[in-house]
């Protein structure tokens, strides 16, 4: 649970952030002493059990803010893109996804909307452990998180409305997906599979057991 000090700290600094570089206009320019209150609040409620807005009685609606994640995966703030990782990170931490698609930072405190063009992350290198129905993909984000696909964490296909050219995601946690990077779609594609499903010819891979479709071949 978080503790009312940890948080306290966080939406202090999460508050100290915003002014600061609505001042400055650069987050570079934010103190080494304010990033390590960040690591350090959220550090302590990860030992703690994690973020519980219930605890707290519940956050405060603080309307949108400034933050757009491009659809390349960079986190931007008042138009310009954030350059610290760890304090990226922070936030993505705290980032939650509702059912009508809205994105939103939930501190104990507070509950701020954000601007997400695409998904919020970008899968960036791919590993492949096994072969066959015993192979698993484990895949690294912009974030560095890893993750490998399977139940719990499922690969999907889009087709792109005005391109016409396939999107894959891959499921990473509550709703939050990452959006796989052409070069690792590509790789997926070289190790693909094919299967004939209800008389059409499809292209998947197996990962933790589980047949993901990536896409359907033209002879089909």
């Amino acid at each position: 649970m978080y503790t009312a000090a940890s948080s306290v700290i966080f939406v202090c600094w999460f508050g100290y952030w915003c002014h600061t570089f609505s001042e400055t206009g650069y987050v570079g320019d934010m103190s080494t002493a304010s990033l390590t209150s960040l690591e350090s609040a959220l550090g302590q409620s990860n030992a703690d059990g994690g973020i519980s807005v219930d605890s707290l009685g519940g956050p405060k609606m603080c309307g949108d803010i400034d933050i757009r994640v491009t659809s390349d995966g960079t986190w931007h703030y008042l138009g310009s893109p954030i350059l610290r990782k760890p304090l990226v990170k922070l936030f993505a931490s705290v980032l939650r996804r509702e059912e009508n698609g809205e994105f939103w930072l939930v501190t104990p405190a507070e509950v701020c909307r954000i601007n997400v063009d695409d998904a919020p992350f970008t899968a960036v290198e791919m590993m492949v452990e096994g072969v066959g129905k015993h192979q698993r993909l484990i895949f690294r984000t912009n974030l560095d998180e890893t993750v490998a696909a399977g139940p719990d964490h499922m690969i999907r296909v889009q087709i792109d409305e005005q391109t016409a050219e396939p999107r894959p995601y891959l499921q990473i946690r509550d709703g939050l997906e990452a959006l796989i990077v052409r070069a690792v779609f590509y790789e997926l594609v070289e190790i693909g599979e094919e299967r004939r499903r209800n008389g059409k010819s499809l292209l998947g891979v197996w990962s933790d057991g589980i047949f993901c479709e990536i896409g359907a071949l033209e002879n089909g």
